[in-house]
């Protein structure tokens, strides 16, 4: 079933980030070209394990770029000029200002999503970079990590495939204000840092601000990542009741009367104690039996995908989640259904121009006018998601100018309400939420108790006005409400139903609940992530917002699908199978060449030296984040380093001596950076050509020159809380001036009157008998 309908995109990308948007059009229905020069892209060659690829192309690739077509060219080209005339989008990752300008006044009306490290504007926007050090600059890095030991990256270049998600979903939004609307000639300017800081920093700055305390320290989840008799297994208690139950199974609810165990932030103090209290349990059972007891009393609970193990889950094989790839590997298929369909197979990926001159698109008659800004503009969405995943693809599309109505409860608010930075003795302490406020800015929002048939008719007659549909619980919960697709299809015909189990709506995991962090441990991510000496590790929570683009991927692709039938669909978008594209390599490179990827601390496979050094004096927890990818790298690092005689011994002369003599390296990097400014040591590095960063704090992550030119963070005022700061959207639209949030997150119920009377039509009487009876209110019950 192909969903997007003559859709043609010309892909200017290399790499990861931007080949994952277009894998994903094209996943999609989109008829993608892909503009190659010289030998190709330069990922063609690339093996995480150092596979020998002979004359092939690697697998990544392979997957990355199947089903697309490529010709030889460059922008100014002839053929490259006709594609583009022929082209409904254009996603480019190094195109020169020129020659993009050329490109904008020569083709006025066609859409373009450029795809970069740093946004194409602002100071930094030249700065060399690796994903290691984006994810040291965001944020992310300097929150994770063992107390007396360095932080640590979060692996397999998580922050590329999380800005090829924004990238995807960007691209859907302008191509449904192309169809809907008749809007054209946007440019939306995603930054890569700007995506790693909004889904892998946890709002730190916003907490810390909400709080009005400094910052914490780096932290690892407890429990998390445990020794079971056979190897490894992982939980989440992302809740208080999913803490105790925790206790239950593991025997100790005594702990309920120790505050320094109960409380997650004391906790982190008494780890070791905490982890010997839980693996004297945990060890002595196989994972299999600890997952069937912890899915029985509804604790998030996953076996530690390796490897081997991840495509040969249960689950995922019950669901047919991984396909043969044509070039003799498995992966992942694409990761949403649309009316139980998770569209065909994979195609092979295009040898380096192999359509060149091929490639038949007539020129596009653009009519139309130029894009508002706002491409959803007149889509309403009804919004039952909680936490962070559900609530961030919302938000998105309400940033693109969705109406988007966030339903609740006073019953079961959104649980995200109450990881506040207030104690319940203050009153309205469940605003106080940081990834509650994060998430949800740009929406309104009421309550209705879904239990009560009162409440059940109050949203039918919502989604009578409405385009879509979206919910995040487990899959009983919504059947259990009588809300059933066929009972949305019956009485809401036009309305697209959106859902995002942990798990997907069938299968042996279908009713187990999950989270970011259990995703992180079934894919390989959690895997992939840590030191070699220690547990895996979970990335504490960009599964959520990875899953979030991936459902505006779904929904919007769906959408083209409905108005081409007339009626609404059934899109499924499973949390875990997000995460599973994003971990791909794990699975993928195994597959292909028997190749074991292992985490590795804060080396990687594409730059050695990579490291984190520590900077400042021996009480300082200031770090340098180095990845040396090329020889260029080296020598201006040697350069910066005074060229001292170690530097210049022949052994680190390539590459590959240099990923021999690592230790060594090591060694005389942590000599030179004692003592001196983690800051002006990156700066000097980077001045030099050579990817550097400090490793920011998470609660400083909004703070560079960079964000600050490009506002990227933006101030709302909200009743309740005041001004407050957070990050905005991962890009900048060319026609938009001014934040992309219209309103700050709502509070309890605060829309109530206002949506039931202007949307569905109820006049006062009525909602006042509503609120009599407790269907809607302001305030969460038994507070």
């Amino acid at each position: 079933m192909s969903l997007l309908r003559d859709f043609r995109v010309l892909d200017l990308t290399s790499g990861i980030a931007g080949p994952y948007a277009t894998k994903l059009l094209a996943d999609a229905g989109a008829d993608v070209v892909k503009v190659e020069s010289g030998s190709g892209d330069g990922y063609r060659r690339w093996s995480a394990s150092g596979a020998d690829l002979g004359s092939q192309d690697g697998a990544m690739f392979r997957f990355l770029n199947a089903g697309k077509r490529s010709v030889r060219g460059g922008i100014e080209d002839p053929e490259v000029r006709g594609l583009l005339a022929g082209a409904d989008l254009l996603v480019e990752s190094g195109t020169g200002d020129a020659a993009l300008a050329g490109v904008r006044a020569g083709f006025p009306m066609l859409d373009i999503v450029s795809v970069t490290p740093y946004g194409r504007s602002g100071p930094w926007a030249g700065r060399p970079w690796t994903e290691f050090t984006l994810q040291a600059l965001a944020g992310s890095t300097g929150g994770r990590g063992y107390p007396g030991r360095p932080p640590v990256h979060a692996g397999g270049r998580l922050g590329e495939w999380i800005g090829g998600g924004y990238a995807a979903a960007a691209a859907l939004a302008l191509r449904t204000g192309a169809r809907r609307r008749g809007r054209g000639g946007e440019h939306i300017d995603l930054s890569l840092l700007e995506c790693m800081c909004v889904a892998m920093s946890l709002y730190a700055p916003l907490t810390v601000s909400l709080a009005g305390t400094g910052p914490s320290g780096r932290t690892v989840e407890i429990p998390s990542v445990e020794r079971s008799a056979d190897g490894w297994v992982g939980f989440c208690t992302i809740t208080g009741q999913m803490f105790q139950d925790f206790l239950a199974m593991i025997d100790r609810l005594d702990l309920l009367d120790d505050p320094g165990i109960v409380d997650p932030k004391p906790r982190q103090g008494r780890f070791a104690e905490f982890q010997k209290i839980i693996e004297d349990w945990t060890g002595t059972l196989p994972a299999a039996a600890i997952e069937e007891i912890a899915s029985a009393l509804r604790i998030p609970v996953s076996p530690i995908g390796t490897p081997a193990t991840v495509p040969a889950n249960e689950h995922f094989s019950a669901r047919g989640v991984f396909v043969a790839n044509p070039h003799g590997f498995v992966q992942p298929r694409r990761p949403y259904l649309v009316d139980g369909d998770a569209g065909p197979g994979p195609l092979p990926a295009p040898g380096v121009g192999e359509h060149t001159g091929r490639v038949d698109w007539e020129p596009r008659v653009r009519e139309g006018t130029r894009s508002d800004g706002a491409p959803l503009e007149g889509l309403r969405v009804v919004d039952l998601t909680g936490f962070w995943a559900g609530p961030s693809a919302t938000q998105l599309l309400a940033a693109f100018g969705a109406d988007v109505i966030k339903v609740e409860s006073t019953v079961r608010p959104d649980g995200m309400r109450f990881t506040s930075t207030r104690p319940p003795s203050v009153d309205g302490w469940w605003e106080w939420g940081a990834v509650f406020q994060g998430a949800n800015a740009g929406k309104r929002g009421i309550t209705l108790d879904l239990a009560r048939a009162e409440g059940r008719d109050v949203l039918f007659e919502l989604l009578a006005q409405a385009d879509v549909l979206i919910e995040n619980y487990s899959p009983r919960v919504l059947d259990n409400f009588g809300i059933t697709w066929e009972s949305v299809r019956e009485r809401c015909p036009r309305v697209t139903l959106v859902r995002m189990p942990a798990f997907g709506l069938d299968g042996p995991w279908r009713d187990r609940t999950g989270f970011a962090q259990t995703m992180e441990q079934a894919s390989g991510l959690a895997w992939m992530t840590g030191h070699p000496d220690a547990p895996p590790m979970v990335l504490k929570g960009p599964c959520d917002p990875l899953a979030g683009t991936h459902a505006v991927v779904a929904t919007l692709a769906a959408l083209e699908r409905a108005d081409t039938l007339g009626h609404g669909v059934l899109v499924e978008v499973p949390m875990v199978e997000s995460a599973l594209n994003v971990a791909a390599e794990v699975v993928i490179e195994h597959s292909a060449y028997g190749a074991e990827l292992v985490r590795a601390g804060n080396r990687g496979p594409v730059a050695a030296p990579q490291n984190l050094y520590r900077c400042g004096g021996p009480d300082d927890d200031e770090w340098l984040a180095l990845a040396v990818v090329t020889d260029e790298h080296w020598a201006a690092l040697r350069t910066v380093l005074g060229d001292p005689a170690w530097a210049r011994s022949p052994d680190f002369s390539s590459r590959e001596g240099r990923r021999r003599g690592h230790d060594r390296i090591d060694q005389h990097l942590d000599a030179y950076c004692a003592g001196r400014d983690a800051a002006e040591l990156a700066e000097a590095l980077a001045a030099a050509g050579v990817p550097a960063a400090r490793v920011v704090p998470p609660a400083d992550a909004l703070d560079n020159p960079q964000f600050a030119d490009r506002s990227f963070a933006e101030t709302v005022d909200h009743p309740v809380l005041g001004e407050h700061r957070m990050p905005g959207v991962p890009f900048r639209a060319a026609s938009r001036e001014g934040p992309w949030f219209a309103r700050p997150a709502p509070t309890l119920g605060q829309h109530n009157d206002e949506v039931l009377r202007e949307v569905a039509g109820i006049g006062p009487e009525r909602i006042a008998a509503l609120r009599r009876l407790g269907v809607i209110g302001e305030r969460p019950d038994n507070l």
